[in-house]
């Protein structure tokens, strides 16, 4: 496992480490480009045919949508235990978000005759992008469906890739059903951005569409990107365990290795200035890979080599500088006093306090978006919210008696900047 001691590293590794994979999506423009111009020329008949490509299995255009009656036998077929899982961390999920919702209307007199504000609608349609891989995560639709529900968005769409049988998984269904979205499109890829950007036969156009993706999807957003509102950007997975020399090896030789099975591209950090604590945490690391599947165990392997493994600081006040330098998307503070070094975190996507909330809770459970921004753009860039689904209007009224105690002053600034009919409009009012 790898171990940079930050301060004794040379700036060319300093960068490696800030850049984490840096996922190069440009080899995928040109098929994503000819995937796109397909699916807006000949709609359903590109899907089945990109579906049929990419993901091994036929889905005739008249199967793209899944019917309610779908829906409901998924929910019947899932396990009572997933269901009452699910069902679970929805109302969690569900109550943080309605604390984010701002007032639908807000006014202030900026002078006297003169009031300002602001009015929140929510967008008029979004589609959600629900990835497959080699598994299903109905997580991921209720991180992004629960907030379009709460924001009050008309129209709620999901694409998915479909199974090795052409249905939506089981768990996607139930979990659509149980947060009240029933539009759910069997399509995945570069063509579900494509079938939402343009519209097809059986796929409706949206305006903003919204979800992590592969590399494939990526591409597709970008290059899609002045047809439809592609959300905020998710690469690899990373996350930083922020430990003093008071945090607890066990726990935090758990909490290092979840976001390293994500892949060999992720990043996950233990930064600390405690040497002895990495001496401590390591094996216990190298006991616990027993316990997972191979695959887990050599993605976790080839992270803690690479993007990922240790950075050992001089200082608590090194580690956290690294740690906003960084902007993880998941920054966990196992430290003696967690919420000390909170006011300190400026950059993170998420920030998890204490020994008992690994982000494994967050991911599926707590309630805040799991749904964060990777690869630094926590320096500028939010969780999904309830904000993605929301817009706002100004809103501005002047009375006769404030207009006229401000029509000079407006006067002066459009002469100044050489506009005449913004001139007239208050000159000769």
């Amino acid at each position: 496992m790898k171990i940079r001691k930050w301060n004794a590293i040379d700036q060319t590794e300093k960068d490696f480490v800030l850049r984490r994979a840096e996922l190069d999506i440009t080899k995928y423009m040109d098929i994503a480009h000819e995937v796109a111009d397909d699916v807006r020329a000949n709609g359903d008949a590109a899907l089945v045919k990109y579906t049929e490509k990419f993901d091994g299995v036929r889905v005739e255009a008249s199967a793209l949508k899944v019917t309610q009656a779908e829906i409901e036998a998924g929910y019947a077929r899932l396990d009572k235990t997933v269901r009452d899982a699910i069902e679970y961390a929805a109302g969690n999920i569900r109550r943080f978000h309605e604390q984010q919702l701002p007032e639908p209307m807000w006014f202030t007199e900026v002078d006297k005759g003169l009031m300002v504000g602001e009015k929140t609608t929510p967008i008029a349609d979004v589609c959600l992008y629900v990835p497959r891989g080699k598994g299903s995560f109905p997580s991921v639709l209720l991180m992004l469906g629960i907030p379009a529900v709460v924001a009050g968005v008309e129209h709620i769409r999901v694409t998915t890739p479909p199974n090795e049988q052409g249905d939506v998984d089981d768990a996607i269904l139930a979990a659509a059903k149980i947060i009240g979205v029933g539009e759910i499109y069997k399509v995945g890829g570069i063509q579900a951005v494509a079938a939402s950007a343009f519209g097809t036969q059986s796929v409706p156009k949206s305006h903003k569409i919204i979800g992590p993706g592969n590399a494939y999807v990526t591409a597709a957003k970008r290059v899609l990107a002045n047809y439809i509102d592609t959300g905020l950007p998710a690469g690899p997975s990373e996350a930083i365990i922020l430990c003093d020399e008071k945090a607890d090896p066990h726990k935090a030789a758990l909490d290092w290795m979840i976001e390293a099975e994500h892949g060999p591209d992720s990043a996950s950090l233990l930064v600390t200035h405690s040497r002895e604590l990495v001496d401590k945490v390591i094996p216990i690391v190298l006991g616990q890979l027993e316990k997972i599947s191979q695959k887990r165990r050599e993605f976790v392997t080839t992270n803690l080599d690479t993007y990922g493994g240790v950075i050992l600081t001089d200082s608590l006040e090194e580690s956290i500088a690294f740690v906003n330098e960084y902007a993880p998307e998941h920054m966990e503070v196992m430290t003696e006093k967690p919420f000390d070094v909170l006011p300190k975190i400026k950059h993170a996507g998420e920030i998890l306090l204490g020994e008992y909330t690994p982000v494994t809770l967050c991911n599926y459970l707590l309630g805040p978006n799991a749904i964060l921004p990777t690869g630094g753009f926590a320096k500028t860039v939010s969780s999904v919210s309830v904000f993605d689904f929301l817009k706002r209007s100004s809103v501005g009224y002047a009375s006769r008696e404030g207009f006229e105690a401000v029509r000079r002053h407006a006067g002066v600034f459009a002469a100044a900047e050489g506009f005449d009919t913004h001139a007239l409009a208050v000159n000769e009012r």
